[in-house]
């Protein structure tokens, strides 16, 4: 799979993440940070099925492995494929250089992509490839329309089509859209793909903020020093205050 999603990545087009079907909506991604399994599980979802076109330069391997208790030992031999050392960044195997030659441009760096496009986006967005045969890849997107990336997941999800029903509207029967159905011969089960989908995002969330837990937690001592810091300055106005009078 991992070669089979490397050649694809040779036709990929440089639109990836260009603008979007905007008024199509988001459905919610329950995501949780505190969830390492979920996390650990992203990890192997990302360098197996984005890694072979997609950077994450500007995070570790070894920040990955630490923040997310994976052994560095099985994080080298289960999550690095080209030998790379733990403390290199996550790069694609594709040299930027001819990437730009092929695409037009090197496919999307993916280290910040939740805080730009946010969590909801992304899981929706993975979750709403069709089969449309006019395009390159075969495959179109609900979220994203005329994407140009093929649906690397499809192995786990099977194959996905757009469903529809008719529905009277405005005194007319019309097709109306109602979702997306699959063949039933992916890997998984809607259910486990969603779920597969969702660890994903989790572990994109993460990687575009490693250490938001941590600051959380020190905001969270801050706004206590700053409450109990208030409480004091209150009783010193006071104080002075009772002298003047």
């Amino acid at each position: 799979m991992k070669k089979l999603t490397f050649i694809l990545c040779f036709l990929f087009s440089s639109s990836v993440f260009a603008a979007g079907g905007e008024d199509f909506p988001n459905d919610k991604a329950n995501i949780d940070l505190t969830d390492k399994a979920s996390l650990q599980n992203g990890a192997k979802m990302f360098n197996n099925y984005c890694l072979g076109c997609h950077n994450m330069q500007y995070q570790r391997y070894q920040r990955s492995f630490v923040d997310l208790d994976i052994p560095l030992e099985l994080g080298q031999k289960h999550l690095q494929f080209t030998g790379e050392k733990v403390s290199d960044h996550i790069q694609s195997a594709i040299p930027a250089t001819s990437a730009a030659t092929w695409f037009g441009a090197p496919p999307p760096d993916l280290t910040l992509v939740s805080r730009v496009r946010g969590a909801d986006w992304l899981y929706t967005y993975l979750r709403t490839f069709y089969v449309d045969e006019s395009k390159t890849f075969g495959v179109n997107n609900k979220r994203f329309p005329n994407v140009g990336m093929p649906h690397v997941l499809q192995e786990l999800q099977g194959t996905p089509r757009e469903t529809h029903e008719e529905r009277m509207i405005d005194g007319e029967m019309k097709q109306v859209y109602v979702g997306i159905k699959t063949d039933g011969k992916g890997e998984l089960s809607p259910e486990e793909y969603d779920a597969a989908v969702l660890d994903l995002v989790n572990y994109l969330v993460y990687v575009g903020e490693p250490g938001r837990l941590k600051l959380e937690a020190i905001g969270k001592w801050v706004l206590a020093f700053i409450v109990v810091l208030f409480i004091f300055v209150y009783l010193l106005k006071k104080e002075y205050w009772r002298d003047v009078h």
